[in-house]
């Protein structure tokens, strides 16, 4: 498939449509890979304009629900929170190709696709 560019406002929009879904949520930063599973409430963001230091993201999407992580021993472990947070730029590119989510930042790369079990 065909993969498209999307402004913050087109990806929130289409991604909106995903609440009440299962999704999968993968994380690749260096040689770091995590998967999350979790049942999507809702979606909201947040702005820190207070920042400590350059590693606190300025802007975040916060995908609100229960779920699982993969761990390295191959097993599912609870989120910590009841949600998962996406680190987002001025520079973040978000791309979707009618069946996932990309978000490339310059900390890694994630994906967010519908989980079908």
């Amino acid at each position: 498939m065909e993969q498209q560019y999307l402004t913050i406002e087109e990806f929130n929009q289409l991604l909106q449509e995903w609440n009440g879904e299962t999704i999968k949520i993968s994380k690749q930063e260096l040689d770091d890979q995590d998967n999350t599973i979790m049942k999507l409430h809702s979606i909201s963001y947040e702005n820190n304009t207070r920042r400590v230091d350059e590693y606190e993201p300025r802007h975040a999407l916060i995908l609100n629900g229960a779920g699982t992580v993969e761990t390295d021993q191959q097993s599912n472990q609870p989120l910590p929170s009841a949600y998962y947070e996406i680190p987002l730029e001025d520079s973040t590119l978000y791309k979707y190709d009618h069946s996932q989510f990309s978000l490339i930042t310059d900390r890694g790369k994630y994906t967010i696709k519908r989980d079908i079990q």
